[in-house]
């Protein structure tokens, strides 16, 4: 593609995938000097004029998340005093995003605190990735390209000729993706039950659907310890299903997350690149990557055309 009019930068959270959504793009990333002073404040430099340019800057809130967030707010507003023309931030997974109403008395909306920070700062556009809570594209006043990844998971699960699947929503919320994944692979579905007794913790206290003597497809956005994957698995173990398929978009994986998920019930977990993963990961994990439907993402952001044109699920918007 060329197009002198747009430059692509890497945000420190995830250089490897904007090199890959560069190369599918086939332009190079942009030269940004990104660097902390002793006081741990950090400091941007483009090394080459973004003056009347579309810049795209390509930041994940991978951990740490205030760090990689406050460097999108550092970069975007170093492009704007270059004078670009438009900054459009893509976010392949929009952190805080499981604060997004408040459940207690006294609690932030984070999610969208977060999005006025990013329209404060001068950012034009978001595109991210599979939102854990659609209507947060609701929390902005500027457009927001909500991409969903289900469509590269469908078709990775549809060339492994899964016997008896049943696709499993881990909770309520999940259930309208579980429902789109059970219709496109001609599959029941099932959903779970659990209480939260304290964040990163959850308890499966029912199940609803036939799981005995199937193989499960657990389909979830974001996968932090793996604490309420390896429960469900363990519940659906119970009730005589087969090996778990785990499905994630978003592999935040903290604490011991990687160790724990590393279970004889789970025979494969696919997740995707939106987030840095280790290099060495056991055969059971499967890592498909989202950079080509970023950059059509932004080809059709800079050229013009219909986000839904790039899901079969109609899920984008």
């Amino acid at each position: 593609m060329k197009n002198e009019s747009m430059k692509l930068f890497a945000g420190s959270s995830n250089p490897k995938l904007t090199r890959q959504v560069a190369r599918v793009l086939g332009i190079k990333p942009g030269n940004v000097q990104l660097s902390r002073f002793k006081s741990g404040e950090i400091y941007v430099h483009y090394e080459e004029s973004v003056r009347n340019r579309d810049v795209y800057l390509l930041q994940s809130f991978s951990p740490p998340v205030n760090e990689h967030f406050v460097e999108l707010l550092v970069m975007a507003d170093a492009a704007r005093r270059a004078s670009a023309r438009t900054v459009n931030a893509i976010i392949p997974y929009y952190g805080y995003a499981r604060q997004e109403k408040k459940d207690a008395p006294r609690e932030p909306i984070s999610a969208k605190m977060v999005a006025d920070v990013l329209t404060t700062v001068g950012i034009n556009r978001v595109v991210t990735l599979d939102l854990h809570a659609p209507a947060i594209q609701g929390f902005f006043n500027i457009p927001v390209d909500h991409l969903t990844a289900l469509d590269i998971i469908t078709e990775y699960l549809e060339a492994q000729r899964i016997d008896d699947p049943v696709i499993v929503s881990p909770d309520a919320g999940r259930a309208k993706t579980a429902e789109k994944l059970a219709t496109m692979i001609d599959a029941p579905f099932a959903i779970m039950i659990k209480r939260r007794p304290a964040h990163n913790e959850a308890k499966v206290t029912h199940i609803i659907g036939e799981v005995e003597g199937r193989t499960p497809i657990i389909i979830e956005d974001m996968i932090d310890t793996g604490g309420t994957i390896v429960n469900v698995v363990e519940g659906l173990k119970e009730k005589g299903a087969r090996d778990a398929y785990v499905c994630a978009t978003h592999p935040v994986f903290s604490a011991d997350a990687v160790k724990r998920l590393d279970h004889p019930a789970i025979r494969q977990l696919v997740i995707t690149d939106t987030l840095p993963v280790p290099e060495t990961l056991s055969p059971r994990f499967k890592v498909l990557s989202v950079a080509p439907l970023i950059a059509e993402g932004i080809k059709i952001v800079q050229f013009g055309g219909s986000i839904s044109t790039l899901f079969r699920t109609g899920s984008g918007s």
